[in-house]
């Protein structure tokens, strides 16, 4: 039997926070951002992720609600040449402040 390991939201925020110039990007639309985000991110939907404009070689963050959007949006923003993107899961697992 094969176990996948889970990535813990939780920890990957610290890593966001602390590595210089990383950016945490939440896929949700943008009415479920506005009820409630990780402080600091910024909203790109998934369904407008083939639009983003964040420099290619940044390190990339990207969370949703349970963690199916950011996966498929980490996935399509690898297709199109970013290389340091990883989906961090969703923010139902969050533990941390939330902002509105």
């Amino acid at each position: 039997m094969i176990f996948f390991k889970r990535t813990n939201i939780n920890d990957s925020v610290n890593e966001w926070r602390n590595m210089a110039d990383a950016v945490l990007v939440d896929v949700r639309e943008a009415d479920e951002f506005r009820a409630g985000h990780i402080p600091g991110a910024i909203n790109v939907p998934l369904s407008g992720i083939d639009t983003i404009s964040i420099p290619k070689d940044k390190q990339v963050f990207v969370y949703c609600l349970r963690g199916t959007r950011s996966s498929r949006a980490a996935g399509k923003m690898r297709k199109t040449g970013y290389t340091k993107v990883k989906s961090i899961g969703g923010i139902v697992r969050y533990k941390g402040q939330i902002e509105k």
